[in-house]
C-alpha cells in the first residue's frame, strides 16, 4: 500500500432514534472481490466404493477424488496465482462483512484499482497459457490416471474458458442511520437500532485488523532485534523493516475514523524508524537495543483485542 494522506474525516451520523454514532461513508467504500477458477478435481464414485470395499468399511466412510489432469503445472499455476491475488486483496483492505465485502479506504482507492487490473492481465494470461495446453494434458492424463481415466468428465476447453472469473466490484457504504425504507416508522426505528449495531461491530472489527497487523509487525521487529554482540546474532530479512514501515501507511490510510490513538502510535513509529536501515541494525548494538526498544514501547500503548 502506497503512502497517501486519507483526505476525508469521520462524520457523525443520527439514525431514528436519535443515537449518534461513527459514519465513514466519505472515507470509505466496500469492495467484493471474486475469482473463480476450475480446479480440475472430481470425485471418483467407484474407486470410492472399491477402497471402502478393499479395506472392509461402510460405504461413504471414504471418498477418492482424483485430479483430472494429475500434476498440470499450467493449472496449478493459475490456482497458485488466484490465492496470491486474494491474499493481496486481504493485505489492502480491511475485513467488514461475512458475505466477502471489505473495507477499502477512498484514498487506497486507485492504488488498489491498479495493482487488481494488473493482477487480473495476468490471471488471464495464465489461464489462456493453461486452456492452450489443456487437450495435450488430457492425452497426457490417460497414462497419469489409469483406469480412472473418463474421458466424459473433461469438458471442452471453450465451455472451460467461462469457470474462470474475475471481478472486483465496488459498493458504496451506507451510513449507520440511512434507512430509507418504505416500512411503519417503528419498524424504521428498529432496523436502524439493528444496523446502528451492526455498524459498530464492523467498524470495531476494521479497526482491531489494523491493530493485529501492527501488533504481529511490531512484536517480530522485537523479537528478531532481542540481541546483543556477545549473543549469537539473529538472522533478519530487510522486510523486517520493510513490514513496519508498511506500517506507516496503514496507520495513516485506513484510520477511516480519525482515531487518536491511530495517528499517534504513526507518530511515534515515524520517531523510531527514523534513520534506522536493516544494515544499520545488524551493525549497530545500540541502534539495535535503542530501536528494540523503542518498539517494545509502542507495543504496551496497543489496544487490548478480544
Amino acid at each position: 500500500m502506497t503512502t497517501a494522506t486519507a483526505t476525508a474525516t469521520a462524520t457523525q451520523a443520527t439514525n431514528q432514534t436519535g443515537t449518534s454514532v461513527p459514519s465513514i461513508s466519505s472515507s470509505a467504500m466496500l469492495v467484493e472481490l471474486s475469482i473463480s477458477s476450475w480446479t480440475g478435481r472430481k470425485l471418483d464414485k467407484s474407486a470410492s466404493k472399491e477402497i471402502t470395499a478393499q479395506k472392509h468399511a461402510e460405504v461413504g466412510t471414504a471418498n477418492v477424488n482424483k485430479k483430472l489432469l494429475g500434476d498440470c503445472a499450467e493449472l496449478d499455476a493459475v490456482l497458485k496465482f488466484a490465492g496470491n491475488v486474494r491474499n493481496s486483496h486481504y493485505a489492502m483492505t480491511l475485513p467488514w462483512s461475512d458475505t466477502g465485502l471489505r473495507l477499502l479506504p477512498t484514498a487506497s482507492f486507485f492504488d488498489y484499482e491498479q495493482q487488481i487490473s494488473a493482477l487480473k492481465s495476468e490471471y488471464t494470461r495464465l489461464t489462456e497459457v493453461f486452456l492452450q495446453a489443456y487437450d495435450w494434458e488430457i492425452i497426457q492424463a490417460q497414462t497419469k490416471l489409469g483406469q480412472m481415466f473418463n474421458r466424459d468428465e473433461y469438458p471442452t476447453a471453450d465451455s472451460l474458458r467461462s469457470k474462470f472469473r474475475f471481478n472486483a466490484n465496488y459498493l458504496p457504504l451506507a451510513e449507520a442511520g440511512d434507512f430509507r425504507l418504505d416500512v411503519g416508522n417503528e419498524a424504521s426505528e428498529v432496523l436502524a437500532e439493528k444496523y446502528q449495531s451492526y455498524y459498530a461491530t464492523q467498524l470495531q472489527q476494521a479497526l482491531n485488523d489494523v491493530w493485529r497487523r501492527a501488533h504481529d509487525a511490531l512484536t517480530k521487529m522485537s523479537e528478531r532485534l532481542d540481541y546483543s554482540d556477545k549473543d549469537t546474532k539473529k538472522v533478519f530479512r530487510d522486510s523486517l523493516v520493510d513490514n513496519v514501515i508498511d506500517l506507516l501507511d496503514l496507520l495513516d490510510v485506513c484510520n477511516v475514523t480519525s482515531n487518536t490513538e491511530m495517528t499517534t502510535m504513526r507518530m511515534q513509529l515515524e520517531d523510531t524508524l527514523r534513520g534506522v536501515t536493516p544494515d544499520g541494525l545488524r551493525e549497530d548494538e545500540y541502534l539495535r537495543l535503542k530501536t528494540k526498544q523503542n518498539v517494545d514501547d509502542i507495543i504496551k500503548t496497543l489496544p487490548t483485542l478480544n
